[in-house]
């Protein structure tokens, strides 16, 4: 599993690639992405299945905050990233939730900060 951030060029937008790579998928024909920002829709963010067996999507969010999340695995087997930025304790079960933080990186905020 990973996860790729990439930002707008006015750092307003986050690009975040999700992917399940074969082994996290546990031989799974369908995964989808539920989290905050779809209202943990189950249905609205299906990743797309690579030639690898690997499972990835990627979703635009506002910069500046982070969101949490979790996939379902064949509509039934719910998953975390092994790779979260952090994990937080979900409101309704006993169990974590991903976290992605679409934080811009110092770095980024000083340059364009310089111009």
């Amino acid at each position: 599993m990973a996860l790729k951030k990439s930002f707008s060029k006015d750092k307003t937008e986050c690009t975040v690639t999700f992917t399940v790579s074969q082994e996290a998928a546990h031989g799974a024909e369908q995964i989808t992405i539920a989290g905050d920002w779809n209202n943990w829709s189950s249905t609205e963010n299906p990743l797309k299945k690579g030639k690898d067996g690997s499972f990835s999507i990627k979703v635009k969010l506002p910069a500046g905050r982070e969101y949490q999340f979790r996939y379902l695995l064949d509509g039934k087997n719910w998953e975390n990233e092994w790779e979260a930025d952090k994990y937080i304790p979900a409101p309704f079960s006993h169990t974590d939730n991903s976290v992605v933080e679409c934080y811009v990186p110092e770095k980024a905020e000083k340059k364009s900060a310089k111009k």
